[in-house]
């Protein structure tokens, strides 16, 4: 009987960590930035994460973990922004996330958009604010969800030149009549 609870164990173990989520942060300038992560009271804090200029890097989440983040460029203030959301292990095992302009909608340096890193689609937020797939007041409807337990999350500002990829071989002349 001990040997079986003993299996128990591990194979519940086992299952937490095969769907615990992760999100990876891709910072997409040369600032340096600081990720600080908010649970939902109860849940596991996460310690804050620092993510190097044009760097990536990745954090695991606790099975069943709900909150949010945002990020400080260094030498800023320590002042909520832009948020990502996320409730990983939700209804059904689905991952539900979203980007959210209601705490600081005048970041524009911060969270940008998040989608799933196996499908890049749906997709939450912009590269430029405001947007329609974001949270932009209290009331909007713009929680996405994906089967997908792994999370791209874009930080900071993509240049022009890379934002479209044609903007350095296309020029911007504009038809005249």
């Amino acid at each position: 009987m001990q040997f079986i609870n003993a299996l128990i164990a591990v194979a519940a173990a086992l299952a937490s960590v095969a769907s615990a989520g992760s999100v990876h942060f891709v910072n997409q300038d040369s600032t340096t930035r600081t990720i600080v992560f908010t649970p939902n009271s109860g849940l596991e804090s996460i310690p804050d994460l620092i993510i190097a200029g044009s760097a990536t890097a990745n954090q695991t989440f606790p099975t069943g973990w709900i909150g949010n983040w945002y990020s400080v460029s260094k030498g800023a203030a320590k002042v909520p922004g832009m948020l990502g959301e996320v409730r990983f292990d939700g209804f059904a095992g689905a991952t539900y996330f979203d980007v959210s302009a209601i705490v600081n909608p005048s970041d524009d340096q911060g969270v940008k958009m998040i989608f799933p890193k196996n499908s890049n689609t749906p997709v939450s937020g912009c590269q430029t604010f405001p947007c329609t797939n974001a949270y932009n007041k209290w009331d909007d409807i713009a929680t996405l969800s994906t089967n997908d337990s792994e999370l791209i999350c874009l930080l900071g500002s993509l240049s022009n030149e890379r934002k479209r990829g044609m903007v350095s071989r296309v020029s911007r002349e504009f038809v005249t009549a």
